[in-house]
């Protein structure tokens, strides 16, 4: 059988930008792709990397000719996959079509009346994959089960109202990855450097991989604990290593939705590596509290080649850290980064901006960006998850017609405070702040000339789209008055914002 495993593509501009500086390659779909018998033919289209993404689909349609179409998505994708699912329908119209993948496992009902889906797949897909392939060669309809869901079914709306099934007791249950399904020469990330070091390009090919999955933590706007049914199920240490001596690139991204939460099990990877000598270098994610707690594990993974940590600091503000249910203070996050300063590990501080952000309290935020300096910076705007409590709680406020569409932490759901250009002019501009007094120039990393005059191009088109993000939404809505766009007061919205105006006014060097 042909098989066509597919990424979709995205739609917003900010999204498609964002590629030019971290890019990695479709890792869920590699797994998929590993519970597939090697008897079929299995390819993977990333739509991503496309230039001309329905032409590239169409292509590999017409001339694949595949049996069985898989698709995967994030909510922000899910519109896209049914455009995809209806094409692939009409151009070959005995293909079955299957959609897994995030948005599938939190909303699967979102896709319950799309006609050109036959099958939605709930949780982890590889293993899924298996059972769904061998019923097609069977001659069979693959069984109704909690992870796999007929459209159209009356079983379909009872289960999609249901939490998601829990994911697999043991990590190394899962297929492993087909990683030479891709062209692997399209995937990168920009790597910061060490001070005074030259690199060969800041853009090294990248590989992604993922040694654990799930969080016990509930942060407010994480929809990772609701996927995985509050569980952290870790990958065994030796099975790390031989992944990570397996992957042809140096440079490796952890994706795990907390790495380092089993101290000990991270402790055992990285002596692992040192053993046997695999030099690679990684960049991954952690929590500010992890760090403060296990300070010799961070030390243990800098020798081992940690270059770098995404930490989810979000805000020094007391207030607005406990509303995120972050069970995080705002002293522990400066431990936090006064730990990795020591250590010699590069940080890249994840600020979360609340729709309620008033002038001040974005002018406030230059201070955070230059205690958090040299560093590099994410800001993403507060969303509710789609599929949570928090989601249903405010759906009735949503500005935008697709909310899913919208959903990628950079466009607010939400009304904002100020009018809805001047809140992004002020987005983009704390980009434009970070970026002066960014780790490539205050360490004097050299790089090829080429490579810094795309960086700049790239953060110059990425500013630009970011300014302009209000012209996504309606141009009726951005056009409101200030006291038009707040609607109905949020829960606690006006005291959040009170108290981080306080508390920035408190703590500001």
């Amino acid at each position: 059988m042909n098989i066509l495993l597919v990424k979709p593509h995205v739609s917003l501009a900010v999204a498609r930008n964002l590629y030019s500086f971290l890019h990695l390659e479709p890792l869920e779909l590699e797994i998929v792709a590993g519970g597939v018998d090697h008897r079929h033919e299995v390819r993977i289209l990333d739509l991503t990397t496309e230039r001309n993404p329905l032409q590239a689909f169409k292509q590999a349609i017409v001339q694949g000719k595949p049996g069985l179409i898989g698709f995967t998505g994030f909510s922000n994708q899910a519109g896209n996959v049914k455009k995809l699912a209806e094409l692939a329908k009409t151009l070959l119209p005995e293909v079955r079509v299957v959609v897994g993948g995030l948005h599938a496992t939190i909303i699967p009902a979102d896709y319950g009346a799309c006609p050109s889906i036959d099958w939605v797949v709930r949780g982890e897909g590889g293993t899924v994959m298996r059972e769904i392939v061998a019923s097609m060669e069977a001659g069979r309809v693959p069984p109704e089960t909690e992870r796999i869901l007929h459209v159209g079914s009356s079983r379909f709306a009872g289960q999609a109202a249901q939490n998601p099934p829990s994911p697999p007791d043991k990590f190394d249950a899962m297929p492993a990855p087909r990683r030479a399904l891709v062209d692997r020469s399209r995937y990168f990330c920009a790597w910061g450097g060490r001070p005074g070091e030259r690199a060969a390009t800041l853009f090294p090919r990248t590989a992604r991989m993922q040694t654990s999955m799930g969080c016990p933590y509930r942060c407010s706007f994480c929809v990772v604990h609701y996927v995985c049914n509050g569980r952290y199920i870790p990958k065994s240490p030796e099975a790390v290593a031989d992944e990570i001596a397996s992957i042809p690139e140096s440079h490796i991204y952890f994706v795990d939705d907390e790495m380092f939460i089993d101290a000990k099990r991270c402790d055992a990877i990285a002596r692992e590596l040192i053993r046997r000598g695999i030099r690679k270098r990684y960049i991954s994610w952690a929590r500010c509290d992890t760090i403060c707690r296990h300070p010799e594990t961070f030390a243990l993974w800098k020798e081992a080649g940690l270059d770098l940590l995404y930490v989810g600091v979000e805000s020094l503000d007391e207030q607005t850290l406990k509303n995120y249910n972050k069970r995080c203070d705002a002293e522990t996050n400066r431990k936090a980064i006064a730990i990795l300063r020591e250590q010699g590990i590069a940080l890249h501080a994840a600020i979360m901006i609340h729709p309620d952000f008033s002038k001040d309290d974005f002018l406030r935020l230059r201070e955070t960006i230059a205690l958090l300096n040299p560093c590099e910076f994410t800001f993403t705007v507060f969303s509710p998850p789609p599929g949570t409590p928090l989601w249903k709680e405010h759906r009735d406020r949503f500005i935008c017609p697709d909310p899913y569409a919208f959903y990628d932490c950079m466009h607010t759901l939400l009304p904002t405070k100020l009018p809805l250009k001047a809140f992004y002019r002020y987005f983009s501009l704390l980009y434009l702040l970070s970026f002066r007094d960014n780790p490539w120039r205050r360490h004097r990393i050299r790089v090829p000339f080429r490579d810094m005059l795309r960086l700049f191009v790239s953060g110059a088109r990425f500013g630009w789209s970011l300014r302009n993000m209000f012209k996504a939404y309606d141009r009726r809505y951005w056009m409101r008055s200030p006291a038009e766009l707040l609607g109905p007061p949020s829960a606690n919205a006006s005291e959040t914002a009170e108290n981080a105006v306080t508390s920035y006014e408190g703590s500001a060097p």
